[in-house]
């Protein structure tokens, strides 16, 4: 049995300094929380833990739901300028369009890990919004794309900055909630997609009826995105926080309280330091790999975001109604996910089996858009309505990865395989709507059919493995023989003191921790 170890690895290339009463280690070793809870002992006041964490759902939720409102409704800008006419403004082919839906994706997975190290590198909420402000620029300059280069170069430029933020914000919410918390908070953020799909469709509805000369409407579009999202950067520059240690609506004190209520977690709040053996660990880990494959697979249906509109105004709806019908995809986003993330939240251990679940009124979606004769209209459009159920599942699987994946440096790491997966889905998406299939598109739906079948498989496989491992550790005896840590405090009279740390503040990985059991 692997007994716990103090962290390997040392920033100042020295080896930690051995005393009778344990380890003493440098503080760039530990999670930064220790350095600010260290030391401290005795039960947290429940009512002061719950009133803190109202403080953080304050001072960080509204922004963070904004943002994702804003970066969802602005990789989607696409699909909807394709019924606002710039497909005949930029003359592209329907290869074209479908390469500048899958470039965003391209561009998304070049640059994933880089940013992923950039946001373990640096302050979360600095970097973040040096992001939003590059690609509030880019999607601006959409407007001024007049052929398919031009859009290449913008949408290149948006997937490379949109990559920090999924990532970022399941860096924040480990950050900041405790595992039973997470998986609620992240079906907040994200079903601002669908939010976003409801504001979009106003937006393009109302970009539909500006008449000005030499400016179209789908150029109104990208112009009144682009400065929604220029303010959002700016917002986050100055009042988003970079962690709980240093978040300016806690005072010190509740700066500690909220480090100490992730100690369930196992997880500690974040490490700057780059730890090589933790990615190795992250690389050989048999769940880091399920999680991609099921990402992938989950987000190949992901493609009809930028087809959705052109698929309904084919069933003989026009521009202006499928603008207004839009909005239905985005109440439907909003309704599934919320009910799926309570569901979770109030059934212990309950992820896989709701993920999975959630995937069959998408499938019956998919066999109703295969089966029903192109006549019936409403039935066509119900099934499309259907298969947006699926997405609960992906939902679920971002903030389970999460609670289970302990380690900074790991967490950083897989965080970008399942986000690089996310995309290598979402890339090769684009390129099942060819013009041979359509109207019915046979070819895709099948495709997503599939998709839908083995995801909840993914799911269960993942609930099988992970259970395995909870009981083998059940099973194993309890190790008295870790050795205690140490880190150097200066007093406030300038006095240096040694003060210990507890265990989940020491940056172990979910492998090296026995103590760590996997949520379900």
């Amino acid at each position: 049995m692997n007994s716990l170890q103090a962290p390997s690895s040392r920033s100042s290339g020295e080896e930690a300094e051995k005393h009778a009463h344990g380890i003493a280690v440098a503080t760039e070793d530990v999670d930064t929380g220790a350095a600010l809870v260290a030391g401290m002992s005795g039960d947290l006041d429940p009512l002061e833990a719950a009133r803190v964490r109202r403080k953080i759902d304050l001072g960080i939720l509204p922004m963070m739901c904004t943002l994702y409102w804003i970066q969802f409704m602005d990789k989607t800008t696409l699909g909807s300028a394709a019924i606002l006419g710039i497909q005949q403004d930029t003359h592209l082919s329907t290869t074209q369009y479908n390469w500048l839906g899958t470039v965003f994706y391209l561009s998304y997975l070049l640059f994933e890990y880089p940013q992923n190290l950039a946001l373990q590198r640096f302050p979360v909420g600095r970097w973040m919004s040096i992001n939003i402000f590059v690609w509030g620029i880019a999607l601006a300059c959409h407007a001024a794309c007049k052929n398919f280069a031009g859009l290449f170069v913008a949408r290149f430029i948006l997937g490379m900055c949109e990559g920090s933020i999924t990532a970022g914000f399941m860096i924040v919410s480990s950050m900041f909630y405790t595992r039973t918390e997470q998986t609620s908070r992240v079906g907040y953020w994200f079903l601002m997609n669908g939010t976003a799909q409801i504001i979009s469709g106003f937006i393009s509805f109302g970009s539909l009826h500006i008449r000005t000369g030499g400016f179209a409407p789908w150029q109104w579009l990208m112009i009144i995105t682009g400065t929604l999202t220029l303010i959002t950067a700016v917002v986050y520059w100055f009042f988003f926080p970079d962690s709980p240690t240093n978040a300016w609506f806690l005072t010190p004190a509740e700066r500690a309280i909220a480090v100490r209520r992730l100690k369930e977690n196992q997880t500690g709040v974040e490490n700057k330091h780059f730890k090589k053996d933790q990615v190795i660990e992250a690389l050989k880990d048999p769940k880091t790999w399920i999680f991609a494959v099921f990402s992938a697979l989950d987000q190949i249906p992901n493609s009809l975001s930028n087809q959705r509109q052109i698929i309904v105004t084919s069933l003989g709806f026009t521009a202006l109604q499928t603008t207004l019908l839009s909005c239905v995809d985005g109440f439907i986003e909003v309704a599934t996910i919320w009910t799926g993330v309570m569901i979770v939240s109030r059934i212990p251990n309950s992820r896989a089996y709701v993920g999975a679940v959630y995937f069959i009124p998408a499938l019956a979606g998919v066999l109703m858009i295969e089966f029903l004769p192109w006549s019936n209209q409403i039935g066509l459009l119900f099934g499309i309505w259907l298969v947006d159920i699926g997405i609960t599942g992906f939902v679920l699987s971002l903030a389970w990865l999460t609670s289970v994946t302990a380690g900074h440096t790991k967490r950083v790491t897989t965080n970008a395989i399942m986000l690089s997966a996310y995309c290598v889905g979402n890339g090769l998406g684009p390129f099942m709507w060819q013009t041979q299939y359509k109207p019915r598109n046979r070819v895709p739906w099948v495709v997503i059919g599939i998709c839908y079948i083995v995801c909840p498989i993914l799911l269960l496989t993942i609930r099988f493995i992970l259970s395995r491992e909870n009981k083998k550790r059940d099973a194993e005896p309890v190790a008295n023989d870790s050795e205690e840590v140490y880190i150097e405090q200066v007093t406030a009279d300038g006095k240096r003191i040694e003060v210990k740390v507890d265990k989940e503040f020491l940056d172990l990985t979910d492998i090296q921790n026995r103590d760590f059991r996997y949520v379900l």
